[in-house]
C-alpha cells in the first residue's frame, strides 16, 4: 500500500496544552482538534481523507467491485414480516435502487389495500443524512408521531401526520430523543428532551396536538447528571411509564394512560447499583430486579403497592444463569435467559406448564421480535447463526408449533452448508475460560497460511452474539475465517462476566482479546502476518489498548468510531454521553481511576514503536465518540510511530456514529474496511 512515491502524510500542527489534575500534568499536542468551527480542523480532516484517497487509489476498481458485490447480495425489494397491532398489519418495505424504507400498513387482513404511512425516500430528498426514529401510532389509529435527524447527532425532532388525509401538522418539536408516548385521549403526546450541549435527555414533557411547544409541560425533570430519562407505553396500553436511568441504577414512574394531566407516581425510588425493569399485566407489576440477585431474578407485586418490601419472588436468581428480558402476554411470560454465553427463550404459562424452545443449534443468536399484540398464542422471535441469515419466525407458545415467516435472501450463489462455524474457548491469563465464536468457508487450512479477521467489544454489559452477516461472505469467499471474541465487559457469560471487565478491572477485556489472538494462533487458525483485528466504538477503545500493549501481533488494525481519548473525555463533563458512564469506566476525578483510566487510555500510552498498519474511521457529526478523538490518535501515532505501515484516517464529514445513512450508502464504508483488509492479506483480484 506504500511505495517510493506515496504522498507525505499529512501533520498536525502542534499546539501543546498543559491539562493537570491531581498533581500530574499531561500535555496534550492536539487538543485543539476539537474545535469543530475551526477552519484549520476541518482543513486537516479533509487533508487526512486525501491522504487516504492518494494512498488507496491504485484499489479503487477494487473497493468499487466489493460495494457492488456486498450490495447485490441484498434483494432489491426487501419487505419485512409483517407485524399485528391494534387491528393493523405493519410493515416495511424497500423498493428497488431505493435508499430508504418505505413504511405503511394493512388493515385487519394482509390482503388489504396497503396505506402508505411514511416514504423514508421522499423525506430524505432535501437532506445529505437523514434517519427516522421512533414511530407511535395514536389509539385511534388516525395520527402518525415519529422522530427525524437530519444532520446524524441523534438529535430528532418530533413530526405529525394524519394518517386519514396523509397531510402533516404543523406541530413540531425540536431537541428530543426520537419517540413519543400517546396518551388514550388520542390528542397528547409524552416525549424526553435532550440538553443541547451534553444531549442527555433530561426532562420529559406532555403536549396537546394544536398547541404551542412553548406551551409543553414538564411532567418530569431529571436533575442528577449521571442519569437520562425516557418515556413509553405499557405493552398493556394502561400506562405512559417514565424511566430514568444510570449504568448501574433505575427508577421508574407511571401514569394512567386516560388521565394525562395526573400525576406520576415513583414504582421503586432510586438507589445506587439497584437494577430494575417493569411490565404491567392486570393488576400486578412484573420486575426483573438484581436485587440481592447479580444475575437477576423476578418479582411481582399488587400495581398500586410497588415499592419493594411488596415484591415477591417469582423465578430465583441462579449463579449460572443470567435473566436478560421479559415480555408479557394475555396467558404467558417469555424471559429471555442466557446461560454458557448463548440464549435461550423460555415459555411459561400463567396456568400451566412451561417450558425452552429448543433450535437444535449449538451456537446461535435467538431473540424476542416485535410482539405488540398481548392476547394471543403466537410469539415473534428471531434467529440467525454465522451460517443461517437471519430468520423470523411465528412459534405458538401453547402448540411449540414454528411456523418461518420469513427468512433473509441473499442473492447469489449463497449456500450455509458452504460454511463452519465453531465455538472455541481460550484460557486467559488468570485461567478463564473465554468463548470465542468462528466462522470460515469450508476447505479452510487450519495451518497457519490464511487470514482471520478478530473481531470484538467487550464494554457496557453488551453481548456480541453469533450473527450471520452477507456482508460477510466477502472477505469468507476470499479466504478469510472471521471470529469473535467473547470477551469480559460483555455479558456472554452472565453477569460477572461483565464486572469482571469494567472499571479497575477493564484491562481483562484487553488481555481476554491478546489471549484470544494468542489461542487462535496456537491452534494455527492463522499466523502473526494474517491476523487481523477489528472493533468499534469502545471495541475501538479495544483496538487502540491492544496495539499499543502487543503491537507486533497484528498484520492490520480497523478501529471504527474509536473511544481512544478516555482520560480527557471522561474529565469533560460537557461532553455527551460522559456523566452517566462513570459506572462504567470511573470517574477519573477520583485519583485511584485517573491513575487507572490513564494506564490504559490509548491515546494517553502512544509510544515511540513500530505499529501495524491502520485504518481509522470517524464521522465529525458523531454524538457518541467525537470525532477528535481518532483524529488526536492519528495525529499523535504519525508523530511518534517509527514504522512505514499506512495509518489512513477515514472521516466522513456528513454523517454521525452510525455512519451514512441509507441502504446501500453505509456499505461504502464497509468496501473501504474490506479492501483494506484483503490488500494487506496479499489479495489479489483477478
Amino acid at each position: 500500500m506504500k511505495d517510493q512515491t506515496s504522498p507525505e502524510a499529512p501533520r498536525a500542527t502542534k499546539i501543546p496544552k498543559a491539562l493537570s489534575i491531581h498533581g500530574d500534568t499531561r500535555i496534550d499536542d492536539y487538543y485543539w482538534l476539537n474545535e469543530r468551527e475551526n477552519e484549520a480542523v476541518i482543513q486537516y480532516l479533509k487533508s487526512e481523507n486525501e491522504y487516504k484517497e492518494q494512498m488507496m487509489a491504485h484499489l479503487k476498481p477494487f473497493q468499487d467491485k466489493l460495494y457492488q458485490e456486498i450490495v447485490a447480495r441484498l434483494k432489491p425489494d426487501e419487505e419485512s414480516a409483517p407485524y399485528k397491532d391494534n387491528g393493523y398489519f405493519y410493515l416495511a418495505r424497500y423498493e428497488k435502487g431505493k435508499e430508504h424504507p418505505i413504511y405503511s400498513r394493512k388493515k385487519e387482513t394482509l390482503e388489504a389495500n396497503e396505506e402508505v404511512m411514511l416514504d423514508e425516500n421522499e423525506l430524505a430528498k432535501p437532506h445529505n443524512y437523514y434517519n427516522i426514529g421512533g414511530r407511535a401510532v395514536s389509539p385511534d389509529n388516525r395520527l402518525l408521531v415519529f422522530g427525524e435527524d437530519t444532520v446524524s447527532r441523534r438529535i430528532y425532532t418530533l413530526r405529525f401526520k394524519s394518517l386519514e388525509t396523509g397531510e402533516m401538522l404543523e406541530d413540531t418539536i425540536p431537541g428530543v430523543s426520537g419517540t413519543a408516548a400517546w396518551a388514550n385521549d388520542n390528542k397528547t403526546i409524552f416525549y424526553a428532551a435532550k440538553d443541547p450541549t451534553t444531549l442527555r435527555t433530561h426532562k420529559i414533557y406532555r403536549h396537546v396536538l394544536g398547541t404551542p411547544v412553548e406551551e409543553d409541560v414538564e411532567v418530569y425533570s431529571e436533575d442528577d447528571p449521571t442519569y437520562r430519562a425516557f418515556v413509553y407505553k405499557s405493552k398493556s396500553r394502561k400506562y405512559i411509564i417514565a424511566g430514568s436511568h444510570s449504568t448501574l441504577s433505575h427508577e421508574y414512574r407511571v401514569l394512567n394512560a386516560d388521565t394525562p394531566e395526573g400525576a406520576f407516581r415513583i414504582i421503586q425510588p432510586r438507589e445506587h447499583k439497584h437494577e430494575y425493569d417493569i411490565a404491567h399485566h392486570h393488576d400486578k407489576f412484573y420486575i426483573r430486579t438484581n436485587l440481592d440477585a447479580r444475575n437477576f431474578r423476578l418479582m411481582v407485586t399488587d400495581e398500586f403497592n410497588t415499592s419493594k418490601e411488596n415484591w415477591k419472588e417469582v423465578i430465583p436468581h441462579r449463579e449460572d444463569v443470567l435473566l436478560e428480558d421479559m415480555d408479557i402476554f394475555e396467558e404467558y411470560l417469555v424471559l429471555t435467559e442466557r446461560q454458557n454465553g448463548i440464549t435461550q427463550l423460555r415459555i411459561r404459562q400463567w396456568k400451566g406448564p412451561e417450558h425452552y424452545i429448543d433450535f437444535g443449534e449449538e451456537a446461535y443468536m435467538a431473540y424476542v421480535s416485535i410482539n405488540p399484540d398481548f392476547d394471543t398464542d403466537w410469539l415473534r422471535i428471531g434467529y440467525t447463526s454465522l451460517t443461517t441469515p437471519n430468520t423470523t419466525y411465528h412459534y405458538n407458545m401453547k402448540t411449540k408449533e414454528l411456523k418461518v415467516l420469513k427468512q433473509e435472501e441473499v442473492i447469489g450463489d449463497f449456500k450455509p452448508e458452504n460454511y463452519q462455524s465453531e465455538r472455541l474457548f481460550a484460557t486467559a491469563g488468570d485461567g478463564v475460560k473465554v468463548p470465542i465464536s468462528l466462522v470460515y468457508r469450508k476447505g479452510f487450512k487450519k495451518d497457519g497460511s490464511q487470514p482471520l479477521l478478530l473481531y470484538g467489544y467487550g464494554s457496557y454489559g453488551h453481548s456480541i452474539d453469533p450473527y450471520f452477516s452477507s456482508v460477510r461472505l466477502s472477505l469468507l469467499d476470499r479466504g478469510f475465517a472471521f471470529a469473535i471474541a467473547h470477551i469480559r465487559g460483555g455479558e456472554e457469560m452472565g453477569r460477572y462476566w461483565y464486572e469482571d471487565g469494567k472499571l479497575l478491572k477493564k484491562k481483562n477485556t484487553f488481555t481476554d482479546f491478546i489471549d484470544c489472538a494468542e489461542h487462535l494462533l496456537a491452534l494455527h487458525y492463522t499466523s502473526k502476518d494474517r491476523l487481523f483485528a477489528m472493533g468499534g466504538s469502545a471495541g475501538g477503545l479495544l483496538m487502540g489498548a491492544v496495539v499499543n500493549m502487543r503491537p507486533n501481533l497484528w498484520k492490520g488494525i480497523v478501529a471504527a468510531v474509536p473511544f481512544v481519548d478516555v482520560i480527557t473525555t471522561m474529565l469533560d463533563d460537557s461532553i455527551p454521553l460522559t456523566t452517566g458512564e462513570y459506572d462504567e469506566w470511573g470517574n477519573p476525578n477520583d485519583k485511584q481511576y485517573y491513575e487507572y483510566i490513564k494506564s490504559y487510555s490509548p491515546y494517553d500510552n502512544v509510544e515511540a514503536k513500530d505499529y501495524p498498519s491502520m485504518l481509522v474511521t470517524t464521522g465529525l457529526h458523531d454524538s457518541q465518540v467525537q470525532y477528535w478523538e481518532p483524529a488526536k490518535w492519528v495525529a499523535k501515532l504519525r508523530e511518534l510511530k517509527t514504522d512505514d505501515n499506512p495509518l489512513l484516517l477515514h472521516t466522513n464529514m456528513e454523517a454521525g456514529h452510525s455512519g451514512a445513512s441509507g441502504r446501500y450508502r453505509r456499505y461504502k464504508e464497509t468496501a473501504l474496511q474490506y479492501v483494506f483488509l484483503l490488500d494487506l492479506a496479499g489479495w489479489v483480484e483477478e
